[in-house]
């Protein structure tokens, strides 16, 4: 049971007033034309949902993980690629940098970060390491005062708007996954090459490239946290990240419900809204309640690690739920829209396009049964519930 403070529900509540208001208009075009939504991120960022939980002492808004998670569900529920623009920048490179970061880099780049004047990306996949992080070919080589960087991440979020990007690079391959460190890097310092933007089949209006390091010098003292602690901090951001995702796909799903339920009560078949139609009641049933149990998991991981708990099997039974009834739901709400879910202007067929790529990024839905199954067979159980 979630009491929410008035405080949440008023984060909450402008959360969805700006997304009902600021970015449902235009968000078919977008999608289309595959537009970025520069303008509507800057004022994500004034409005402070870019570095929600981050320090003030930084420019971030300080706010417990649950209210981060209320505002990315409504963000999400009408535009997703604005919800995971703002997820990477929140989950993936914030709280890196502020767990991690010494107090000049903090100073130089959260500051910049967390209300949305810059913009982050989390480069850690590649394009022979998606799951499978610990085998990084991408090489950070001591030199000097500096670490000479090469290689090449895929699939990278916010990759061609970003001013600073999170690296994940092996330094030392003898010590294989313990050799491996992280970095701030400047999108704009010299042998940084942004690749084209990827075609997707959802969250278009995000932008999503390959980025190559040539012989980038990054300073030694852009090297985020001790040496050899790479992987452990691309695993734990991985973790938090996994809820932000989780509350994207369940945003989406809420999104698909609530077009439905409007669409369902208004249309008509046979003398009467197609809603009294069992067939089509008993659909808005499943979607209900699968989606508010999928608002439990979710809720219940972020409150986990707001209270200091371990939540990484939260966090992946949330983040597995929550896409798989988002796959689902948006698929019945095409199903429930007829012909008019198969057309742009309905909207249903975006969210089932979006809906797909929350059960591959930042962890596949098999990685997060993986993550799941290895933690109750080692007998970690699950926590009470807090109330």
């Amino acid at each position: 049971m979630f009491t929410l403070s008035e405080e949440q529900l008023a984060v909450r509540d402008a959360a969805r007033s700006f997304a009902q208001q600021e970015l449902r208009p235009g968000v078919v075009d977008r999608d289309r034309e595959m537009q970025h939504p520069t303008e509507l991120v800057k004022k994500m960022g004034q409005l402070g949902f870019m570095g929600m939980t981050t320090d003030p002492a930084w420019e971030g808004g300080g706010m417990d993980f649950l209210s981060y998670v209320l505002a990315l569900e409504e963000i999400a529920a009408v535009d997703a690629s604005a919800a995971v623009i703002m997820s990477v920048n929140n989950s993936l490179v914030c709280w890196g940098l502020q767990k991690y970061g010494s107090e000049e880099l903090k100073e130089k780049y959260l500051r910049k970060l967390a209300p949305g004047h810059w913009i982050g990306a989390f480069c850690l996949s590649e394009p022979e390491a998606g799951s499978d992080a610990t085998h990084q070919r991408t090489t950070a080589t001591p030199q000097g005062d500096s670490y000479l960087l090469n290689g090449t991440k895929n699939w990278i979020t916010n990759g061609a708007t970003s001013d600073v990007h999170l690296v994940i690079a092996q330094s030392d391959p003898a010590k294989a996954h313990r050799g491996i460190n992280a970095f701030v890097v400047e999108s704009s310092w010299p042998g940084v090459e942004i690749g084209s933007k990827e075609d997707k089949m959802g969250i278009r209006s995000s932008d999503t490239t390959s980025i190559t390091y040539t012989n980038v010098k990054v300073p030694k003292e852009n090297l985020l946290g001790t040496d050899g602690l790479g992987f452990r901090l691309a695993m734990e951001t991985l973790a938090g990240g996994r809820i932000g995702i989780a509350a994207q796909a369940l945003g989406i799903a809420k999104g698909a419900y609530e077009r439905s339920l409007a669409y369902a009560k208004q249309r008509e078949a046979f003398g009467k809204p197609i809603a009294k139609h069992q067939a089509i009641g008993f659909k808005l049933a499943d979607m209900v309640t699968e989606i508010e149990a999928a608002r439990l998991l979710v809720y219940q991981a972020a409150q986990l690690k707001d209270h200091g708990h371990d939540y990484q099997l939260a966090g992946s039974m949330a983040k597995r739920y929550a896409a798989d009834i988002a796959m689902k739901h948006t698929t019945e709400a095409v199903q429930i829209h007829g012909g008019y879910g198969y057309v742009r202007e309905y909207e249903v067929e975006r969210m089932m396009r979006d809906a797909k790529i929350t059960q591959i990024y930042e962890g596949t839905s098999e990685i997060q049964q993986l993550v799941i199954a290895r933690n109750i067979i080692k007998g970690q159980l699950y926590p009470p519930v807090l109330i």
